[in-house]
């Protein structure tokens, strides 16, 4: 709890319920929902803002390079707002650093994912609805 800077971890499964709280008065801060969505497989807790995605090393590919934006936390991944909106982030599509990518979901709490980095998308790693890790690679972009 302290790595993440967490002051409530609550965990609700099928009839178990789990709560952990440090310090004193803990202040807790949740996102909008955008889109009630049923939890899917044990998630890990959110942080109290909604955070960026971190972007990994380049790699190159021919005289552009290709970054990563990988998920900033354990939950579910979402490409749009609801299942009939159109998708945040496209193949192709040119994006910027304030560019929403994606949702992921994560204690019932949608949290929006920026970019972090401006190029086009190039491959869309992460399927729509499944549960993502930590690091895990969910956008490839070309960064010129």
């Amino acid at each position: 709890m302290r790595k993440n800077d967490l002051s409530v971890f609550k965990l609700e499964q099928e009839g178990f319920k789990v709560t952990l709280k440090r310090g004193s008065d803990p202040i807790i801060t949740t996102a909008p929902v955008v889109a009630p969505v049923a939890m899917q497989g044990a998630v890990a807790p959110a942080a109290t803002a909604t955070p960026a995605a971190p972007a990994a090393a380049a790699a190159p590919v021919g005289n552009d390079k290709i970054k990563d934006i990988t998920s900033p936390m354990v939950g579910t991944f979402y490409s749009a707002a609801s299942p009939d909106a159109q998708a945040f982030a496209k193949v192709g599509q040119e994006i910027q650093p304030e560019s929403v990518v994606c949702i992921i979901e994560a204690m019932k709490v949608m949290n929006e994912i920026k970019a972090e980095i401006a190029g086009s998308v190039v491959e869309i790693v992460a399927e729509n609805g499944k549960p993502v890790q930590f690091g895990e690679v969910l956008f490839r972009v070309r960064i010129k």
